[in-house]
């Protein structure tokens, strides 16, 4: 997400902050705008969590509040253009219903993540059949076609309207119904317990998210105009400075650019859990965990030793989405297609997409060092270090060097940029890609299941299991606690 896509219509106050700020004119307006409606969607999201909980008021009342504050933030944001929300998910919603579901997993639905991610879950659970769909499609089907208030609430909610993050269907109707808290397990006659423990509280979670913010926050406002990226091609600092100094100056500059996507993800993560919005189960201490619909693992993202691990931690849910919909789908070249459609995705800038083709050959060529070389370095564990020392160091390097285009947006600066290095890591990507043998993916049924465009999806699925091994402790508390209901049921999708 870009600062500066978001709306530019507001109160008289953001308007007399923007005069203030001489000289900085509508793109702050923009920035001010976004952080005003986004601390707003936060009371609010603490107001819906306190007054309008599911177990106080029905989901209908639930779906028409989130609806309606959504679509005001739009039109404080963007003004009438706030309409383009409704239209877009007007026309979507009849093309669902007129066309058939066999159909609403045609390429004309991919207008946004939600819209085309609700398209296949739909396709999958009433025209699909089980045995066709992978573990995680399978989960996330969708049997009934949703009404249309059900519909335009999980498009317009106020609580990801400006900032995501992107949720899948079935989450955010078990949170609507109140249902996130409710576990199932076998009992020991065949059937089905149903329990409900008492729901969490995400303050912590909210306390420690909203700190990152401010942190982050801080460091855009006073680090990343001090480390502007746009140096990179300056005339006078390709011509004296070093080759060390250039590598260093490379790194720091995109390091000083991250803030601002820490402080946005996470503000929009701290919004939704403030609602009640993203619990994902239990760790292996019982402590409940908030990361449901996490953007970003900052620390991770920092210390990433491959190329795929930092993707994997960045953005997270359009790294799954983009699994699901594309690199789950396609019959051919799935790395290919999928950075072709995250670059379609993000606009029409051309470094969007040199940004993006740069990345299809570092990441096949990343893959191929780590397929022939890796092994060779993990014993002895001084050894280990030393290779984790050295691929994290020519990670941020090609991390860095790979989206200086997505950041300066135009071709000449970009292709300036990229002449300055004389292309260096396209060549060695291409060379290796020529000389080390490369493990063919295979494609079908069974390896789709275990392929993964994404290292979160791994990283979810180990902690989901921790959740469910917590959800069975929870299960034995529920027999022993009186303020517990248990209950013998069927499961319900």
């Amino acid at each position: 997400m870009e600062w500066e896509v978001m709306g530019c219509q507001g109160s008289h106050l953001v308007v007399l902050c923007a005069v203030a700020w001489e000289g900085r004119g509508k793109n702050v307006v923009c920035k001010v705008n976004f952080v005003v409606c986004q601390l707003f969607a936060l009371l609010a999201a603490i107001w819906f969590r306190t007054y309008l909980h599911s177990s106080k008021t029905s989901s209908f009342i639930r779906h028409v509040v989130a609806t309606l504050l959504g679509l005001y933030l739009a039109l404080f944001c963007f003004g009438w253009y706030a309409l383009h929300f409704l239209v877009q998910s007007g026309i979507s919603y009849c093309i669902m219903i007129i066309i058939g579901v066999e159909n609403t997993h045609n390429p004309m639905m991919i207008i946004t993540q939600k819209i085309t991610s609700l398209a296949y879950e739909i396709h999958d659970g009433m025209f699909r059949k089980d045995e066709e769909l992978t573990p995680s499609q399978r989960d996330l089907a969708v049997r009934r076609m949703p009404s249309l208030l059900e519909y335009l609430s999980y498009n317009c909610n106020f609580m990801g309207i400006l900032a995501g993050p992107l949720c899948s269907y079935k989450d955010y109707i078990t949170f609507i119904e109140g249902r996130s808290y409710h576990v199932t397990q076998a009992g020991e006659s065949g059937k089905e317990l149903h329990c409900e423990r008492a729901e969490p509280s995400p303050n912590i979670a909210v306390i420690q998210k909203l700190i990152v913010c401010g942190v982050s926050l801080l460091l855009h406002l006073t680090i990343s105009n001090t480390l502007p990226v746009e140096y990179n091609i300056d005339e006078h600092f390709q011509a004296t400075a070093s080759w060390p100094t250039k590598l260093i100056y490379l790194y720091v500059s995109l390091l000083a650019a991250r803030p601002k996507y820490y402080f946005a993800w996470t503000l929009a993560d701290a919004i939704n859990n403030a609602a009640g919005f993203g619990f994902r189960g239990y760790d292996r201490n019982g402590d409940a965990r908030w990361d449901l619909i996490s953007n970003l693992r900052i620390q991770q993202i920092e210390m990433s030793t491959s190329f795929k691990m930092f993707l994997d931690n960045w953005n997270i849910q359009t790294a799954l989405w983009l699994k699901r919909v594309c690199y789950e789908r396609s019959s051919w070249s799935p790395t290919i297609q999928t950075f072709i459609l995250s670059a379609i995705w993000h606009g029409v800038y051309p470094g969007y997409y040199l940004t993006f083709l740069t990345g299809v050959v570092m990441t096949l060529a990343a893959r191929a060092v780590r397929n022939n070389i890796r092994h060779h370095f993990l014993e002895p564990p001084q050894l280990k270090l030393l290779y984790d020392v050295i691929t994290w160091m020519v990670t941020q390097i090609t991390i860095s060097y790979t989206v200086v285009p997505f950041v300066l947006l135009s071709i000449k600066p970009s292709l300036m940029f990229y002449s300055c290095w004389y292309y260096c890591l396209h060549i060695v990507g291409i060379l290796v890609l020529l000389l080390l043998p490369v493990k063919k993916t295979q494609r079908g049924k069974n390896t789709h299941e275990n392929i993964q465009l994404s290292r979160s999806k791994k990283f979810d699925e180990r902690e989901n299991s921790l959740g469910q091994n917590s959800f069975s402790t929870i299960n034995n508390v529920c027999s022993q606690n009186e303020e517990v209901a248990c209950r013998h049921s069927s499961l319900k999708q």
